[in-house]
């Protein structure tokens, strides 16, 4: 039943608003020709790995510990390295939606104190902490919820890139079965975190483009 529950949880399907998202693809695009590839293994190191799967792991280690002032600290510590508005606004207001969602559909007890924890507004709920105490409450083992969430990442961003005409759909396909070293790398890499200070990031053309992408004239996505 765990093995459903994460399926489901992390189906594209599950209303978690991620389609609306290219993950900075489409500034990219703006800007001129882009291996889709290569940005997504560089987004993967580089980004979401010591980013938002690094938060889902020690999310999912701290709710399961009962350790919820550590929650709140990795959920505040993340969304603080998120420089820009529209990346910021993003991954709380998928967080969000994910949570309401959930804790419907899931009804676990620490989906439950999270959403309450967001309510009075304790902390943002970002999307990576919402999956990781979703995980958690669900028994999902840590090692199999980072990397199906970097997965699921991996093909929002083949998917913006096939919206965005930059690759066919089995260009895609291949796309995403080539992303497996690094998806494997950036599971192995936040598993190995011990605390909210191995949260970081470092992107900055990708920040620079998406400050382009926030006064884009034309956008597809909200990222």
């Amino acid at each position: 039943m765990n093995l459903l529950a994460q399926l489901q949880l992390t189906d594209s399907a599950f209303p978690s608003g991620l389609y609306t998202l290219s993950h900075g693809l489409e500034a990219y695009a703006q800007a001129g020709p882009v291996d889709v590839g290569a940005l997504l293994e560089d987004v993967l190191l580089h980004s979401a790995g010591p980013g938002d799967a690094t938060a889902l792991v020690l999310t999912h280690r701290a709710v399961t510990a009962g350790d919820w002032d550590t929650v709140i600290e990795v959920d505040r510590r993340l969304h603080a390295l998120k420089l820009n508005r529209e990346i910021r606004s993003a991954a709380t207001r998928t967080g969000n939606q994910v949570l309401r969602t959930a804790a419907l559909v899931f009804a676990t007890p620490e989906l439950a104190r999270l959403a309450g924890l967001v309510e009075t507004r304790t902390t943002p709920g970002n999307h990576a902490v919402v999956m990781g105490a979703a995980h958690a409450g669900l028994g999902v083992p840590v090692g199999d919820a980072v990397t199906c969430d970097l997965f699921a990442f991996a093909a929002s961003w083949v998917s913006a890139a096939v919206r965005l005409r930059r690759l066919d759909f089995r260009q895609a396909q291949t796309t995403l079965h080539g992303a497996a070293g690094a998806i494997e790398r950036a599971a192995g890499h936040a598993l190995a975190a011990r605390g909210p200070l191995d949260l970081h990031a470092a992107t900055p053309v990708a920040d620079t483009m998406s400050a382009a992408h926030e006064r884009a004239a034309a956008r597809l996505f909200t990222t």
